[in-house]
């Protein structure tokens, strides 16, 4: 299995996004001397239910890439930042109390 990092393809075109011609415009069949130009219906303006759908969709697709931790991973990095969290905590309080006692000593 190779893995992209970075890709913004999507699942229905598979380019990313902006280089499949969505600036392209066709000259409408009954205006060709008057030079109107129309998008595409490669890129033409979707309903809202399609959209959300498309969305949704493309959640999917990103989440079956994510690399998930093992459950003694998680334990694992769990234990790390508890404890981290703990040591930070207990450094803040020994300065909290280092500087009220110092402030009652000078301001007594």
């Amino acid at each position: 299995m190779t893995e992209t990092t970075g890709s913004t393809a999507t699942p229905e075109s598979g380019n990313p996004e902006g280089t499949d011609g969505a600036a392209e415009t066709t000259a409408v069949e009954g205006d060709k001397k008057s030079g109107k130009q129309k998008k595409s219906g490669k890129r033409a303006k979707k309903g809202l239910f399609a959209r959300m759908g498309l969305f949704y969709r493309q959640i999917i697709a990103e989440l079956r890439k994510v690399v998930w931790p093992t459950r003694s991973e998680l334990t694992n990095y769990t234990a790390v930042v508890v404890t981290f969290v703990v040591v930070v905590m207990a450094f803040v309080a020994g300065l909290d109390y280092g500087f009220s006692k110092l402030s009652l000593f000078v301001f007594g």
